[in-house]
Parts: structure tokens; C-alpha cells; sequence
């Protein structure tokens, strides 16, 4: 295998835990950056659980795209199928994203199998939020996720405002309107 891209869309953009050759902004086509796994172990329980990023179908989602050298390609997806695939909440796919340099290439994505049990669809903001807000696993509470991948974000000049209306109703409840565009 020679070198290949991996796109990155929450956790993965700013701790990717694997070498690489370079790395560029990136948009996909066709799918965008959603809070649709129920997490159990990682960001909640199974009698509360949080909710955690997956990409869904519709939409684009901005973020990074890894070129990762051929010779490590067995390493990076041993390391990334464990990260990524350890309860199958996602389908590995090669997607087309755009580099910010104009040039498109294929990527190693992970998008949210839609028939797996801790997928949910169609939340709104405020049921979102309701899930979040108290929710806490082994790496955290839920509300720390999503303020913490805003903040990762931004700092790669990457802004998500759906991401942001929902961290609002974090901070100010469900009824608090989503924030205004800048």
C-alpha cells in the first residue's frame, strides 16, 4: 500500500496518536460532524449515558486530513481500528475530501452505522443537550467533551455552530436560543 489519507472530524484533528507525513484542513462532501453514538463507557453509563461525535449523512464537515507514509499502513489501521472500531458503532469507508490546497483525495473516514444500537437520529438541540448535561464516563463529563471539541476546533479556525448552539443550552438551558452568528 502506498501512502494514504485519514479524515479526521472530532477527537482525531487535534490528537491524531499516529505519525504522519502532513497535514491539511479538509472538507467532506456529503456527510457532516453529529452527536448521534450514545456513549456508555467513555462520556456516560448504561443507565445514563452521554453522546459522543459520529458524521451522518447530509451536509460537509470540515476538519483534518492525515497523509500517512505506505510503510506505516498496517501499524496506523491496527491503531485506528482499535481507536475507531472497538464496539463497531462505525462503518470504515474511503470518502473523497477536499485539502485545502484544492487537490481531493481519498480518506479513511469512520461514519456512524445507522443500525447499530447507540446510534440515535433526529435529536434536537435541547433533547441534546438533556443527554449531555450530567453525563460523565471514564474519560470525563459529557458536558467537558463538547466544550473541549469547540474549543480544538476553533483553535484549528474551524467553527461548527450547531456544535455551539448545543454547548449553549449547556450553559444557559434548553430554552436559551442558539447564538448569533458572529
Amino acid at each position: 500500500m502506498g501512502d494514504f489519507w485519514v479524515f479526521g472530524y472530532g477527537s482525531l484533528m487535534w490528537r491524531p496518536g499516529f505519525d504522519y507525513l502532513e497535514a491539511h484542513r479538509a472538507r467532506l462532501s456529503g456527510y457532516r460532524r453529529s452527536l448521534c453514538i450514545r456513549s456508555h463507557v467513555y462520556r456516560g453509563t448504561p443507565e445514563r449515558p452521554g453522546l459522543v461525535l459520529g458524521l451522518e449523512r447530509g451536509g460537509s464537515c470540515l476538519g483534518m486530513a492525515f497523509r500517512v507514509c505506505g510503510s506505516r499502513a498496517e501499524e496506523v489501521m491496527a491503531y485506528l481500528r482499535a481507536r475507531e472500531m472497538m464496539n463497531r458503532v462505525y462503518h470504515e469507508k474511503r470518502l473523497p475530501v477536499r485539502l485545502d490546497t484544492g487537490v481531493t483525495v481519498e480518506a479513511v473516514s469512520y461514519v456512524a452505522d445507522r443500525t447499530h444500537q447507540q446510534y440515535v437520529a433526529r435529536l434536537g438541540l435541547d433533547e441534546m443537550a438533556a443527554a449531555i448535561a450530567g453525563a460523565a464516563g471514564e474519560a470525563g463529563a459529557n458536558e467537558d467533551y463538547v466544550r473541549n471539541t469547540i474549543a480544538h476546533l476553533r483553535a484549528l479556525g474551524i467553527r461548527d455552530r450547531w456544535l455551539e448552539s448545543v454547548a449553549a443550552r449547556l450553559s444557559t438551558g434548553p430554552s436559551a436560543p442558539p447564538p448569533r452568528a458572529p
